[in-house]
């Protein structure tokens, strides 16, 4: 009977050992561990100075580490000058040459490249395209939108297909609106290039919107990588349960555990089950409103409700109202802190 081989391993694109950044007695990046498989769109989340931003110019090339190899797609290329990898960056400031009209921007890589013209030309008008910029090729970047404009330092990127792109905060200087919607496009340009695409943002639902996987930092490391989900639905520390999303912490019988606001029912103090407490905050949004409730048995709880027949009157009326809480023990995650 033949037996079936094993499928091989999934490549890695990016693989990271040990990698340190100092700044005098600064530690920007302690050490961490990463691979990103190919094809993927991970995302490296945190605050300002988590050290997420300093990862990606390393993998980049513009910062050289102290310690630890950076692989890309199996060579490492820790001590190689930014040139000499198969990367590109979309930055904030989309880095556009004033001076030239969109179509040379798009095709300046593949002009250094030596590409010949007809098929430089052709390339750029299928990126523009992609990026839904078609017969925006003899305009001049000063001529177009913030959000076009993304759109071309993107073109720009991807052009010459590079094993990785990078993308450092490149939504942070639009409207909500527009982040918004270039987020969905941004998942939906990576998906059809199959590209491995390496995104920094301290947004965490950028992050939850657009992500394969996300890697959370903080003060230097990584606290867990996961899914979305995973990370919303069963955060690892107390760190990663409050910087994604609203998350309730709580502490009964010698355990710390999370709930999230939306597991939470909210229910008459009459009812007789439940929490007991007090509303001493509630705030209409629309769609929902979200609830600040005083325990009896102490701490608080934030609790989020749709708005289904409920106007903002009511919402004012119920501040100050004794209510229980409920949530089922299913719906609780016990979060166990990592030494530092």
């Amino acid at each position: 009977m033949t037996q079936l081989s094993e499928a091989p391993p999934l490549t890695a694109d990016v693989r990271i050992t040990g990698l340190r950044k100092s700044y005098g007695p600064v530690v920007a990046v302690g050490g961490i561990d990463l691979e990103i498989e190919r094809g993927e769109f991970f995302t490296m989340l945190g605050p300002s100075g988590s050290g997420k931003t300093t990862t990606l110019r390393m993998i980049a090339g513009f910062e050289r580490p102290d310690a630890g190899t950076i692989e890309l797609d199996g060579k490492d290329v820790a001590s190689l000058p930014p040139f000499d990898r198969d990367v590109n960056t979309v930055f904030q400031d989309y880095a556009l040459f004033p001076h030239m009209t969109v179509q040379q921007n798009v095709e300046y890589g593949l002009r250094v490249k030596k590409v010949p013209k007809a098929d430089r030309r052709l390339r750029a008008q299928e990126v523009l395209a992609l990026v839904r910029l078609e017969g925006y090729g003899d305009r001049k970047p000063g001529q177009l939108s913030g959000g076009q404009r993304q759109r071309v330092a993107l073109a720009r990127a991807i052009v010459n297909t590079p094993r990785a792109l990078l993308l450092d905060e490149p939504l942070g200087a639009l409207d909500l609106k527009l982040r918004q919607e270039l987020q969905i496009e941004l998942k939906q340009i990576q998906q059809e290039l199959g590209m491995t695409f390496i995104y920094v943002t301290h947004d965490q639902e950028e992050a939850l919107t657009m992500s394969d996987r996300i890697a959370v930092f903080n003060q230097g490391r990584i606290e867990q990588i996961g899914t979305p989900a995973e990370m919303y639905e069963h955060p690892a520390t107390t760190f990663v349960a409050g910087f994604i999303g609203t998350s309730n912490l709580l502490q009964r019988n010698g355990r710390t555990f999370t709930v999230r606001p939306e597991k939470i029912r909210l229910t008459t103090y009459e009812a007789g089950e439940g929490e007991p407490g007090t509303i001493t905050a509630a705030v209409y949004l629309g769609p929902v409103t979200k609830f600040i409730v005083s325990l009896d048995g102490g701490g608080e709880l934030t609790v989020v409700q749709q708005n289904l027949e409920t106007s903002s009157e009511d919402v004012h009326e119920m501040e100050r109202k004794r209510v229980r809480l409920r949530w089922s023990p299913d719906v609780e995650f016990v979060i166990e802190e990592e030494e530092r």
